[in-house]
């Protein structure tokens, strides 16, 4: 199958990698904030619940608000002097270990790193909010339209959370990583609902919780422990919603449907992959002298560079794909050479 930013790939030890190496290109693509999106409205004049399973979510979502800012502890100190995560769940950090790096350039490195994954997410969940909002549009059912408007408010307040640790705990706000922001807007672009769902609620919003739990269990400050996990919270209840969104899409669905809901949910998680952290190593690096591709190309040729990869894919993205039929024989191999499916974990068979 065809794959996503090909012009911007290259090979490193034997791996296909997304990288943007022009400033200038990485900059123009930032400063695109007009996305035209094609857009339908659907009315609906049947305003009983339709689908239990969606109401049962919708009422969920009421009695599990929060407000990020009376509910979290403000007070709790956050600075670079200290570490915000274990040093080992630092990449910069073992990094620096190995070129001889002193504790202090070490746990700054990892404060860093914390902040550019937390900016990230950041930037998704305000991706979240759009398409949450458009889901209000395009679907059909009131049961749809209810829950999609209770996740918009839950994605400003995940939008409210983020922004204000960084700025008032981190010191500010990373850019959006060009690879990421691609990635988004093409989700935003998608035409139909059913690609929306797919890309937003079950791959991106699978992707952001199993990264949010190995950050929450490794990190070491209340506070960003406690936001992680109420944001947590949430993000499962989405993530619940883009599965019965999509098993009665796949239920429904040819075989050549099928297929091309398989292999689109394949090149966006591949796509976001084969970037191997390189848009973060190319803005951190140079602070603590670190050579971006160098590090990349060691990482991939590593032995258990697919054990150590697909943690996070493995978590939630992998299992609930499964379940819903969109990773099968067809293309379980290829999951596997990117190194997002590892074989014998839970959820790989």
């Amino acid at each position: 199958m065809d794959k996503l930013l090909r012009e911007h790939r290259k090979s490193l030890g034997g791996v296909d990698v997304i990288s943007f190496g022009d400033d200038a290109a990485v900059e123009r693509l930032r400063d695109t904030t007009c996305v035209d999106v094609p857009m339908q409205l659907n009315w609906t004049w049947n305003y009983d619940s339709e689908v239990e399973e969606l109401r049962s979510l919708y009422e969920k979502g009421k009695v599990n608000q929060w407000n990020a800012e009376t509910d979290l502890d403000w007070d709790v100190h956050c600075s670079r002097d200290e570490w915000v995560i274990e040093p080992e769940a630092s990449m910069l950090n073992n990094v620096l270990v190995a070129m001889g790096a002193d504790e202090e350039t070490r746990r700054a490195a990892a404060f860093d790193e914390t902040n550019f994954i937390l900016s990230q997410l950041l930037h998704g969940e305000q991706a979240a909010l759009q398409l949450c909002g458009q889901l209000t549009n395009i679907c059909d059912k009131m049961d749809e339209k209810s829950y999609a408007a209770s996740q918009v408010i839950d994605e400003a307040r995940h939008v409210e959370a983020f922004s204000k640790f960084m700025q008032r705990k981190m010191g500010g706000i990373h850019p959006v990583g060009p690879t990421l922001k691609t990635l988004l807007d093409l989700l935003l672009e998608a035409d139909t609902a059913r690609k929306k769902t797919l890309g937003m609620q079950t791959l991106f919003e699978g992707m952001a919780v199993g990264i949010m739990n190995v950050m929450r269990e490794e990190a070491r400050n209340s506070l960003l422990i406690d936001m992680i996990r109420r944001v947590e919270l949430d993000e499962a209840r989405h993530a619940a919603f883009g599965v019965l969104m999509m098993r009665r899409v796949v239920a429904e669905a040819s075989e050549e449907e099928r297929n091309e809901l398989e292999d689109w949910a394949f090149t966006i998680l591949e796509a976001l992959n084969a970037n191997h952290q390189l848009d973060m190593l190319r803005l951190l690096g140079p602070r603590y002298g670190i050579d971006p591709e160098g590090v990349v190309e060691f990482t991939v040729q590593m032995p258990n560079f697919g054990e150590l990869n697909s943690p996070i894919y493995m978590h939630t993205v992998i299992p609930n794909l499964r379940n819903l039929g969109l990773i099968t024989d067809r293309t379980r191999e290829q999951w596997i050479d990117a190194g997002m499916l590892y074989p014998g974990t839970v959820g790989a068979n």
